[in-house]
């Protein structure tokens, strides 16, 4: 028997101000306060949600308005039109054209290393790219 994945649902219409915790996938459209842990699950912020809250969890995905620092274990996208004012550590992040986004970024080492298996992406560190050597000065031969 195949196992489904839960997914709760925050509706347009719900107002919550406090910490929320879950072991299932979570999609917020309302408004959210305070902070939000799904260790081993995603976090999606509808088009229409506004989050403030600090979050913890496996990926997050934001397509409205999140004010808060973002840790997530896994991935976070940051998609056309939202807003995002905060923080992010994540091992992988993606940002898509539009999308609004005020913070510093801290990729975990976790990324640096699937980067350096030749994971999709990868570019190798400043240090490994070799310089290019100086031009000797005209005339010298």
């Amino acid at each position: 028997m195949a196992s489904v994945e839960a997914t709760a649902v925050i509706g347009k219409s719900v107002q919550i101000r406090g910490e929320v915790k879950g072991n299932e996938d979570l999609i917020v459209e309302g408004l959210l306060e305070g902070t939000i842990t799904l260790n081993e699950h995603k976090l999606t912020v509808g088009a229409n949600a506004r989050v403030t809250a600090n979050v913890t969890a496996r990926d997050v995905v934001v397509q409205g308005t999140l004010q808060g620092d973002i840790h997530a274990a896994g991935r976070v996208e940051l998609r056309t039109g939202c807003h995002m004012n905060g923080d992010i550590r994540a091992a992988r992040l993606s940002v898509e054209d539009n999308a609004i986004f005020s913070g510093k970024v801290e990729l975990d080492g976790t990324a640096a290393a699937e980067a350096g298996k030749g994971g999709m992406g990868a570019h190798p560190p400043a240090s490994a790219v070799p310089a290019t050597p100086p031009s000797p000065l005209f005339g010298a031969n």
